[in-house]
């Protein structure tokens, strides 16, 4: 890289403030949420308008210089991870909402507009936007497209595919894609769905169409405590085998639900093995039917207690634990491991079996946090990185995890996406005929790879010193499973 050369281009096309380029203002940049994983960036650049943007992007192409998009930075695999001899392109400034059209149920916004900030400009309108990550007060709109975020209403509302009806991309050759629209549908291939979730290694969203919902006239959360995980598992299975599909099905363990209420007193019972969260929504007489027939479930079960939020502010309550299960897990380790991956839901209660037989081979505390309803698990590993080689037995922990959620016919990830956190997983999920179409798709759109180079896809070459760990997801016999 002709660091010169490059500094006196981008110094031309942005303001002083807007090119940073070395010295401690480099150091918020050198991660995402995964902070294991750092590295500080060549150069961040931060355009204040599309047109500093597209000049930044011209520049990167003209010198061949590699160039990683990057949103709020919550992201937990590692995918906004800068590179040393590259350019760190921050959206944050890109925050403008541009419309809110509460006739077609739409917003338009730029990809630096925070979650959240979309919720509350259509609420004037009695509208909100659906997927809802645990980082919605932080996380953008931008990044959530890069990783497909879903959050905790995901199993009823979908994913940020399921939401996002229209994108404005840039290329690395400066090329504008517009897909989608405020329409149900486009004619063509759907590139729309190709880009959600693409790690920011096909082009960069300039602009994002959402679809706002109504916001429903009653919503109501019944809390089940539980004496085994086991019997939390089965009420989920129980609940959607009745065709019940709540907006909302949550699960703790007894050491997130510990660390959760110690940190915000949510009101969650510290005698549980495991709590379920469940929220119902739609018109009062059927919520109110759907509550007792939830109820009945979660007892017929196993379920110790329920209970049904009295008011706005209990279900608050309630919802304020899960969402900061996070942080409060860090309150109690000095470190912890995030994990993402996915399983079919009527493997749940036998996955925590076996997550809790690794948590004794490896000799690492775990707790679980998780969208139960769509069994997309946060198995959080908590370690001190400070202790000699309890990083390297929490990485392998999360690994096994991973290889396990692929045994049993699931996936390595749910909403985090895969960033450099798991390539080696990827291995595991794919075969070389799959990823070198996927290496294949990456040459179309981004033919010099200069976009978010290294992330997402391994190289063949990486798989075949693992040691071809490919392995056909499916349905795993018990045997087999207790291996892990």
């Amino acid at each position: 890289m002709d660091r010169v050369r490059l500094l006196e281009k981008l110094g031309a096309v942005l303001a002083p403030a807007s090119l940073i380029t070395a010295g401690p203002a480099l150091k918020p940049y050198e991660t995402d949420g995964l902070t294991a994983i750092r590295e500080i960036p060549g150069v961040v650049a931060l355009p204040e308008n599309l047109t500093q943007l597209a000049q930044v992007v011209a520049v990167c192409r003209e010198l061949s210089v590699p160039l990683v998009p990057r949103g709020a930075g919550t992201g937990l695999s590692g995918g906004a991870r800068p590179l040393r001899d590259g350019v760190l392109i921050g959206l944050a400034k890109l925050n403008r909402i541009l419309r809110v059209d509460p006739d077609n149920r739409v917003a338009v916004v730029e990809p630096g507009v925070r979650n959240l900030a979309i919720s509350e400009a259509a609420a004037p309108y009695g509208l909100y936007y659906a997927p809802d990550p645990s980082s919605q007060i932080a996380c953008s709109i931008g990044g959530n497209v890069a990783e497909n975020s879903g959050g905790v209403h995901c199993l009823k509302y979908g994913l940020t595919v399921h939401n996002v009806v229209g994108l404005k991309v840039l290329t690395s050759a400066g090329e504008e894609l517009c897909l989608g629209g405020a329409t149900l549908d486009a004619p063509g291939f759907d590139l729309l769905a190709l880009l959600n979730g693409s790690e920011g290694m096909l082009g960069i969203v300039t602009q994002v169409t959402v679809r706002l919902l109504p916001e429903p006239p009653c919503k109501q959360v019944l809390l089940a405590a539980f004496p085994r995980v086991e019997s939390a598992a089965d009420a989920v299975a129980a609940v959607i085998t009745a065709g019940i599909i709540p907006a909302g099905l949550e699960m703790m363990d007894r050491l997130a639900v510990s660390a959760a209420e110690q940190y915000v007193h949510a009101g969650y019972p510290l005698d549980a093995a495991a709590i379920l969260l469940c929220e119902l929504d739609g018109g009062d007489a059927e919520v109110a039917a759907r509550c007792v027939q939830v109820e009945q479930l979660m007892r017929r079960a196993g379920a110790s207690d329920v209970r049904i939020a009295k008011d706005a502010a209990e279900r608050e309550r309630m919802w304020l634990g899960r969402k900061a299960a996070f942080p409060a897990i860090g309150r109690i380790a000095p470190d912890y491991y995030c994990m993402d991956g996915t399983i079919p839901r009527a493997r749940l209660a036998e996955v925590l079996s076996a997550i809790d037989r690794l948590s004794a081979e490896f000799e690492l505390r775990v707790a679980n946090v998780f969208h139960a309803g769509d069994g997309n698990l946060h198995p959080l590993i908590l370690y001190d990185a400070n202790i000699a080689d309890e990083r390297r037995r929490a990485e392998a922990f999360g690994g096994r995890i991973l290889e396990l959620c692929v045994g049993v016919g699931g996936s390595i990830t749910g909403e985090h996406g895969v960033g450099v956190e798991k390539l080696d997983q990827m291995c595991v999920q794919f075969g070389a005929d799959e990823l070198d179409q996927m290496h294949r798709l990456k040459a179309a759109f981004d033919p010099e790879c200069l976009l978010n180079p290294g992330k997402a896809v391994p190289t063949l070459a990486r798989c075949a010193e693992l040691g071809g760990m490919h392995v056909h997801a499916g349905n795993l016999p018990h045997p087999e499973l207790e291996r892990f």
